[in-house]
């Protein structure tokens, strides 16, 4: 039974809160000063971490390195961020949500799940380690990215450059993405890890349209919104095909131990009956957008006054792309699917490809492991993140990528992750420490050679 985390630790996780680090797309509007407060909270709660491990800065993102006894070899690259979403409505939320409130069972605020928790807890493990006089056995990385939000463009890419420069080729990539949910898989009751072993790809699509005009009393055949509101019902009312992927497959395989009966029966026969499995899959939009690139129009803009024909007209579709399709492939669906040559179809601002491990490894197994003895009872799985995070920009620079924290979410704790009233228990910072602390333990050993030194589990 895990304890929750004392008021000290709390408060660190609190103060971190306090520091208004919202993440913008125009760099020019971030406010230096929340992530300078930020910085001076990181130093000052962590003395052993910033005396001993060198500190390279990219902007306000933070690069440290924990040299190993054989420092040419990496070990890791744990990462986290520092920024986060806006609020959008703060009178909802039950405290402020940059008061960074502690109860005595929950820590408040924008950042405690999504993705401060992670950073200081980082740190935490990583201070108690250095007391400890533990030395990693190989080089470890710390990046804390200060743009995640946003892509990560100015913060995690330049990071991830200069690893790249510096010829960086670790073991593990670790970064946020899964965790441990309770009632939220579909007739699964014990709770379930999963460890993402990649992320789907990203791109938004602009659909604009040019016309002539005029007054509403005189339209012609053809608008320019009544071309952009039929190219967009098109795209929405066809898809992508529905697809089973080799991740897919894998989590299927391993969580169809604990389902009923008659599901599991089913996907025993998963790959003889894959259409159907799919099917039923997209039949909840937690599922469908495991099985599919995802179709999310959202923005259509056009006309400015009722009486008036608009000369132009335009829509915004974000597609979630599944391994196996590619920007260029979202991109010739879109204009299969419009068939209408006087509608242009360009991708809009960042875009990805989708990114996916080969197999879980030795990696993977140590994280399933360390998360099943701080959870027992955990049924692990795999998956693929369905948003970006940073560590897309690390993707070559590591044998093995898991995104993955052990902290226990129902559905209504999901929903908080850029939402209203976000929080993280006390008893769930204190899993996300000991997992942290377990890792390191693993990746390390003591000054005297020692692979399990005196206070440390193994």
């Amino acid at each position: 039974m895990t304890e929750p985390v004392d008021d000290r630790t709390a408060e660190r996780l609190a103060a971190a809160l306090r520091c208004v680090t919202v993440s913008t797309d125009d760099p020019d509007d971030i406010d230096d000063a929340a992530f300078d407060r930020l910085s001076a909270h990181l130093e000052q709660s962590f003395p052993r971490v910033h005396a001993e491990l060198e500190l390279t800065r990219f902007g306000h993102s933070r690069l440290y390195r924990w040299a190993g006894v054989e420092p040419d070899q990496v070990e890791a690259i744990l990462l986290a961020h520092q920024d986060v979403v806006p609020v959008d409505d703060p009178q909802r939320w039950t405290h402020p949500p940059f008061a960074g409130v502690v109860d005595g069972e929950f820590i408040w605020g924008r950042g405690a799940i999504d993705d401060k928790s992670r950073l200081l807890a980082i740190l935490e493990a990583v201070e108690a380690a250095l007391t400890a006089g533990i030395r990693p056995r190989h080089t470890i990385f710390l990046a804390f990215g200060h743009d995640e939000e946003v892509f990560g463009d100015t913060g995690a890419m330049h990071m991830a450059q200069h690893l790249r420069a510096q010829g960086v080729f670790a073991n593990l990539l670790l970064d946020e993405g899964g965790m441990i949910t309770t009632g939220v898989a579909d007739r699964i009751e014990p709770p379930v890890a999963t460890i993402m072993v990649g992320e789907k790809g990203y791109a938004t699509v602009r659909f604009s349209v040019t016309e002539l005009g005029g007054h509403s009393s005189m339209p012609g055949r053809q608008t320019a919104v009544g071309r952009i509101a039929r190219a967009v019902g098109r795209i929405q009312d066809h898809p992508m095909p529905l697809r089973m992927t080799p991740v897919t497959a894998d989590m299927l395989a391993r969580v169809r131990k604990v389902m009923p009966a008659p599901r599991r029966q089913l996907l025993r026969l998963a790959d003889l009956v894959a259409p159907l499995v799919t099917r039923v899959m997209a039949g909840r939009p937690q599922t469908e957008a495991l099985v599919r690139t995802t179709t999310a129009p959202t923005v259509i803009r056009g006309g400015v006054k009722s009486n008036v024909l608009p000369q132009h007209a335009e829509a915004f579709v974000n597609f979630r792309i599944l391994p196996g399709d590619t920007v260029a492939s979202v991109l010739a669906h879109c204009r299969k699917v419009v068939r209408d040559n006087g509608v242009r179809i360009e991708t809009a601002g960042v875009s990805s490809e989708p990114t996916v491990n080969a197999a879980p490894g030795a990696a993977f197994d140590l994280i399933a492991e360390i998360a099943q003895a701080i959870v027992p009872g955990t049924v692990i799985t795999t998956g693929i993140v369905p948003g970006a995070t940073d560590s897309r920009h690390y993707h070559d620079l590591a044998a093995t990528r898991c995104n993955f924290a052990p902290i226990v979410l129902e559905e209504r704790d999901l929903a908080s992750i850029h939402g209203t009233d976000e929080r993280l228990s006390r008893v769930n910072y204190a899993r996300l420490i000991e997992f942290n602390r377990r890792l390191i333990t693993e990746l390390a050993y003591s000054t005297s050679s020692d692979p399990h030194p005196s206070g440390a589990d193994a």
